[in-house]
């Protein structure tokens, strides 16, 4: 079952991000790459807070 997730930076923004993104997402303050696509589930480089 696909979820979003709640994620934080490194520079301590938080963004809600899907778990099978099928494409990069950056954070919205600094522009890090919060995620990258695998074709499935995707790899989250950013620090997961909950599950929502």
């Amino acid at each position: 079952m696909s979820k979003f997730v709640m994620v934080k930076c490194n520079c301590g923004y938080e963004q809600a991000v899907f778990k099978h993104a099928k494409s990069k997402i950056k954070c919205m303050s600094c522009g890090a790459t919060l995620v990258d696509p695998k074709g499935g589930k995707a790899n989250i480089r950013a620090k997961v807070e909950k599950e929502l």
